[in-house]
């Protein structure tokens, strides 16, 4: 597993059989069986992501979208 401290050219698209380089981050959650403070991350490409967000947004799952740089737990320093 490759984790979003990878090399830029190591983090591929989340959606199914995409190859591409991921130039976005979702971080989501399930609250019916998530705690609020647990989240995941899929990543996804330009041509992906709008897909994959609507995907998770139709099922109501508090979500957002950044570039991959942004990281929502990181130390600001």
């Amino acid at each position: 597993m490759i984790g979003l401290d990878a090399p830029p050219e190591a983090l591929t698209c989340s959606r199914a059989g995409c190859t591409e380089r991921a130039t976005h981050r979702i971080d989501w959650r399930n609250p019916r069986i998530h705690a609020a403070d647990r989240r995941k991350t899929w990543l996804a490409c330009d041509e992906h992501v709008g897909y994959l967000r609507d995907f998770l947004a139709a099922r109501d799952f508090p979500l957002e979208v950044g570039p991959i740089a942004d990281d929502p737990t990181a130390d600001a320093t």
